[in-house]
This record gives C-alpha cells, sequence and structure tokens, in this order.
C-alpha cells in the first residue's frame, strides 16, 4: 500500500536529520585501559548493569521487551528466531509498524514460524509462498510484520509478512512506506551441499509493503542481483538504491542499482559497482591504502549476468575494475549522503565506517566530470572503542547509531553512538553473566527510530528478541 505525502515527508524528515554529520574519527580509546566502559565521548554516561540481566543502558534510560522468539503471533503462528535487520514506519500519532528479518536457513525449519515439526506449515497459504524443499515445507527466512504502541509501550499486534526465503540477514526502507529485505546467501534450485533440496533460487531482494496485512508477494526484484545482499538504502532524490555485500572472506563489492522506475524497482534497471578513478583497495588492511578523512572519487562499472547463475558476479565486477570492500554490512541514507560499514575493514580488521556522497548528475553521463565521492570516516583501530560494526541508523537527533557483531569467545556486544562531531561512545550493551562457564554470544541488529524520535528499537539477534528502549535523548554530554 502506497503511504500518502504526511507519511513520505515524515520518513524524509527522520533521514534528513544527519546533515551535519560530516567529520571523520580515527576511533581511539580516550579512557585508561582497564575502564569499565572505554569510550571517546561522555555520551549518556556510564552504562548501568540491568537487574534483570538483558540489557545495559545509562541512567534514566529503560527499555521494554516487545517480543521473544517463540512467542504466539496474531495470525497463529510463533515468532521465528534470529532476528536480525528491521525497519521503523509511521502508522498514527501513537504506533509505529516494524518489519523485521529472520536470518533462518533451510537447515532450521524448526527455529521459524511454523513450529519445531513444523506442525503449523498448514496456516500459511501455498500460493504466497516462495520456496520449498524436499519434504515441501515452506523455508523458514523470510519477515514479520509489527505494530507498536510507543506511548503505551504495548505491541498490538504481529505477522509473518514474507515466507519462504532464506537467511534473510538485513534490508532497507524505501522512501515510499515498503520494507526491502536481502537474501544473504547464495544458494541454486536443486540439491545444495547442505543436503536440502529447493525449488528456486536464491540471493535475492524481495519488497515487503509496510501496511501489508498477511503475507505478501514473494517475488524477487531480480535487476538488483543475485548475489550475498546484506542491505540497501535508497536516496530519496534520485530513486538510486545502494547495497552492500557480504562476503566473509572480505572480497565483496559495493553496488548501485538505477532504476526504470524509481517508485517500482521490480521494473528492473542497470546494475554497477564501484570502483575508484585512481585505483586503491578500500579495506585498507596494510593501513597504506587509505588515510582516514581522505576522500577517493567514485566511478560506476556496468554489470552483466547479473543473475549470477555461477556465482562469480563480484569476481566479474573485480576485473574490470570496482574495489573490494572488506565485508559490506549495515547502510543507511541520510541528507544528500549515506554511510555503511565494513565489518572487518582496516589495519586491524575491527572495521570502518564509509561515507559516500553521490554525484549531483549521479546515474547519468555528465557524473564523470563531477563524480560521487567516497570517504573513510571512521576506522576503529581500539576494539574497546568499536568493534566489527555491523547495522546502523541516523538518529533524529543527527548521530550515527551502530551495532556491534563481535564473533570471538565470550564477546560483548555493545550498541555504539557517534556523533557530529565523530565522537564514539556506548549507548546499550548486551547484558551477560560474566561467572557463567558457557557464555554464549549474539548480536545486536536491526537498529532504528520511531519517526518522532522517542522509541530505538534493537534486535538481540539470538535466539530472537525486540527490544524498544527510552530515555533522555536530548540529555548528551560531548
Amino acid at each position: 500500500m502506497t503511504l500518502s505525502r504526511r507519511h513520505l515527508l515524515s520518513a524524509a524528515a527522520t533521514g534528513a536529520a544527519f546533515a551535519g554529520f560530516s567529520r571523520f574519527a580515527d576511533a581511539v580509546a580516550a579512557e585508561p585501559a582497564g575502564a569499565a566502559y572505554v569510550n571517546e565521548a561522555a555520551g549518556y554516561g556510564p552504562l548501568k548493569p540491568d537487574p534483570a540481566g538483558v540489557f545495559d543502558l545509562p541512567e534514566g534510560f529503560s527499555y521494554t521487551v516487545v517480543q521473544r522468539a517463540g512467542d504466539p503471533m496474531s495470525d497463529g503462528l510463533l515468532t521465528p528466531h534470529k532476528l536480525d535487520g528491521m525497519g521503523c514506519f509511521p502508522l498514527d500519532r501513537d504506533r509505529v509498524i516494524l518489519v523485521r528479518n529472520q536470518e533462518l536457513r533451510p537447515t532450521e525449519l524448526h527455529l521459524g514460524a511454523y513450529g519445531k515439526n513444523p506442525e503449523l506449515r498448514g496456516k500459511v497459504d501455498r500460493n504466497l509462498v516462495y520456496d520449498r524443499n524436499q519434504d515441501d515445507w515452506a523455508l523458514s527466512g523470510g519477515t514479520t510484520t509489527l505494530v507498536y504502541d510507543v506511548r503505551k509501550r504495548r505491541l498490538e499486534s504481529s505477522h509473518l509478512s514474507l515466507a519462504g526465503s532464506s537467511t534473510n540477514c538485513a534490508g532497507g526502507v524505501t522512501p515510499w512506506g515498503s520494507w526491502l529485505t536481502c537474501e544473504e546467501v547464495l544458494r541454486s534450485a536443486g540439491p545444495n551441499a547442505d543436503g536440502q533440496t529447493l525449488g528456486k533460487s536464491h540471493g535475492w531482494v524481495f519488497e515487503v509493503p509496510s501496511r501489508h496485512k498477511g503475507l505478501a508477494q514473494p517475488a524477487p526484484i531480480t535487476g538488483m542481483g543475485r548475489f550475498k545482499h546484506e542491505a540497501v538504502c535508497i536516496d530519496p532524490r534520485t530513486g538510486v538504491a545502494y547495497l552492500t555485500e557480504d562476503e566473509t572472506d572480505g572480497r565483496g563489492l559495493f553496488y548501485r542499482f538505477l532504476p526504470n522506475d524509481r517508485l517500482v524497482p521490480a521494473k528492473g534497471g542497470r546494475l554497477q559497482a564501484l570502483g575508484f578513478r585512481d585505483g586503491g583497495d578500500s579495506r585498507n588492511w596494510d593501513g597504506k591504502d587509505w588515510a582516514p578523512g581522505a576522500w577517493k572519487d567514485a566511478v560506476w562499472i556496468d554489470l552483466e549476468g547479473v543473475h549470477n547463475p555461477d556465482g562469480d558476479l563480484r569476481d566479474r565486477g573485480h576485473a574490470k575494475g570496482a574495489a573490494w570492500f572488506a565485508r559490506g554490512e549495515g547502510i543507511f541514507f541520510g541528507r544528500g549522503e549515506l554511510y555503511f560499514t565494513c565489518t572487518s575493514g582496516g589495519p586491524g580488521r575491527l572495521g570502518q565506517i564509509l561515507r559516500y556522497k553521490p554525484s549531483r548528475f549521479e546515474g547519468d553521463a555528465r557524473e564523470k566530470d563531477e563524480p560521487g565521492r567516497l570517504q573513510l570516516f571512521v576506522e576503529s583501530t581500539d576494539n574497546r572503542v568499536m568493534n566489527m560494526c555491523d547495522n546502523l541508523a541516523v538518529a533524529p537527533w543527527g548521530h550515527l547509531v551502530v551495532c556491534e557483531d563481535k564473533v570471538e569467545s565470550r564477546g560483548v556486544n555493545f550498541l555504539r553512538g557517534v556523533t557530529p562531531a565523530g565522537k564514539v561512545y556506548a549507548l546499550g550493551k548486551l547484558a551477560r553473566d560474566e561467572t557463567a562457564a558457557a557464555l554464549p554470544t549474539t548480536e545486536l541488529a536491526g537498529v532504528c527510530f520511531s519517526p518522532d524520535g522517542t522509541t530505538l528499537f534493537v534486535n538481540a539477534y539470538w535466539p530472537g528478541m525486540t527490544l524498544a528502549v527510552t530515555g533522555p535523548w536530548s540529555r548528551f554530554k560531548a
């Protein structure tokens, strides 16, 4: 369903709030080693241990558990596990819509919405399921849609909204009020190495209208290419979509999609990959290719065979001059520019935040004389300040908010803030029992804000939990 002009303007205002974020930050700890929380900026003050052992926040802040994996939903199905990327949309004065991914593989049917056996699969319309396995069971990846009252801090309803996809990682909101959900996987129709036989190929982007009730039509946007998609954002001025690729070996591309119809990406378009006019390696693993704060002029390279049946799109793009990126992750469009993370970029492979400013002639022939530019905005040099940045969003008051996704044993994942002056601070942390013998690690994901700026939403990926955080956001200390 298309949003009204008022809702479009509200959504655009949220994205436009980040105009002042223009300085780079070479993230170095400002507090002595051994400090409980090592930050560059005071932020909202030190994090306080959560008595419930869920999520540590600064003094005066609190959270509400919106939903947990396994909770019953309004459609009679169960809340899936592995909750990942998420977008927030206005519904009315008091309520918002959340569309949320579940990053479930074909082998993880028992963790999805249909139950462990899965005994609830008969509740889903077969005609609205994208794919099934060899046992005729709907794949468990996809999205769920929630209606949440930010005034009453109460979940009103939830339902499965995309069925039969695989490994839905992150995505992005559109200016017209839908969620683009990305499959972070390359799987072919037929037998696969994990023992699953699939009916269709995977590695696509799907569109889920936020106000649609029930399951959306599961139609892949094939023009956006088939690869290990992570996330996507759209420039509201041009309709150009920008897409990240998360390859664990650090050999992914950064893409843009020039749509034939800026409001209907399913009508096709051109897929391109970014290269640098003067060469160089964005990953900066040796610390010599790119100085923090420096800019590089972009060139955009046309790609062929974007349906990628042989899984070699990135290699073909790189051979034509596209640059490598070290695990492209979350992406978010601000005012006239976008930010995206590379989880393993930089000499310490601790992560980077990159900033792209499109050409005023983005996507047409004149951009060769006035190209878009990419900046190495943040490159962490201390894992206590920022480590493995992943999903990110722009807060309505002009800060970046970034999820961490540490994978090491006993890792602790923070929710980080970055100020317009480029200072890093701790905004939240998943609580951990440090005395426990085994400490399961889970990432933070899906950070987004209500349009009125009162509520931050974030997911704890495993087993799966959505939180709504409120507090004195205006109390920030530089």
